[in-house]
């Protein structure tokens, strides 16, 4: 009787908790005096590149194998293998007769190849699962500023990851290769090779915003095969654009490769004796390149976001 007259005081009064309610009035407060929220741009963007972050990290482990397994490889074989086989297939092992390796010579054609590859995929591969079955831009898109910030914000992510992933040649091509081997590095300007790396990584991450808006989800395997492949090979990687002079059909249409200028960009500024583009020229197509680029990559987005 006891029992059941304390339970029918505590239902008869209003301003008793309920039974099982998370805090009582405690909980009421807090929800009440909760700051009003006031998001502005900044903060924003800020949350957006901090959650890239966040899956950045819980995806460290692959991202790195990816960043590091081409340059090795490639450094492994032809700056280790080759000289140690006594080989001179592909210029591996051959010391030219200025002294210029060919770790020389592939120290900035692998930076490039980098900034080209993390920087596509970095953008391209996330943004076609976005847009196609895991359908998470729409939850993207209800962020409090322009859809173009939300563009702008994927490009510096990926230009971040770019970036980083040419840095991480620098250290490979150093420390792996055979004895009498080493590269010849002789950084001039110490500023405009920052710059250089800054405008590669944001002209590829702009590519691949543009590519990752308009490319089929189920011809992605086409990126490889008439993309990521073509611009590799003939980005003048393996080797100076100069020394194509022999062919010179082959030098000319090359210049439509992005990768080209960004090979021979870092090519002026950390082994210069190697020859190269002119630096109007390099500048020119990478400032240009990168505004041109980001500015139909932002359009299409937006559009195809809107849609």
């Amino acid at each position: 009787m006891t029992t059941t007259t304390g339970i029918q005081q505590v239902a008869a009064d209003p301003e008793s908790p309920k039974p099982g309610a998370l805090g009582g009035t405690g909980a009421a407060a807090i929800i009440t005096d909760a700051p009003i929220p006031h998001p502005t741009m900044v903060k924003t963007f800020v949350a957006m590149m901090a959650r890239e972050g966040r899956v950045l990290r819980r995806n460290l482990i692959g991202t790195f194998v990816r960043s590091v397994m081409q340059p090795l490889l490639f450094v492994f074989v032809f700056t280790y293998v080759m000289p140690k086989i006594g080989s001179g297939l592909f210029g591996g092992g051959v010391v030219r007769s200025n002294g210029t390796t060919f770790a020389t010579i592939l120290l900035p054609g692998l930076m490039a190849s980098m900034l080209f590859m993390q920087g596509i995929m970095a953008v391209t591969f996330p943004l076609v699962m976005e847009f196609s079955w895991q359908r998470t831009i729409e939850d993207r898109a209800l962020a409090p500023v322009p859809i173009r910030v939300l563009a702008l914000q994927k490009i510096i992510a990926g230009a971040a990851q770019s970036f980083l992933g040419a840095l991480i040649v620098i250290p490979i091509v150093l420390l792996v290769h055979a004895a009498g081997q080493s590269p010849q590095v002789n950084v001039t300007d110490w500023p405009l090779l920052a710059f250089i790396l800054v405008c590669g990584s944001l002209l590829t991450a702009s590519l691949g915003l543009l590519l990752g808006t308009l490319m089929d989800p189920r011809k992605m395997q086409m990126l490889f095969a008439a993309i990521l492949l073509p611009a590799t090979m003939l980005g003048c990687v393996y080797y100076p654009w100069s020394e194509l002079r022999s062919i010179r059909w082959l030098q000319i249409a090359v210049l439509v490769n992005p990768m080209v200028y960004m090979s021979e960009g870092l090519r002026a500024v950390l082994t210069p004796q190697t020859g190269h583009l002119a630096l109007w020229a390099i500048l020119l197509v990478l400032v240009g390149g990168t505004a041109l680029v980001g500015y139909f990559g932002t359009k299409a987005f937006t559009r195809r976001v809107l849609n």
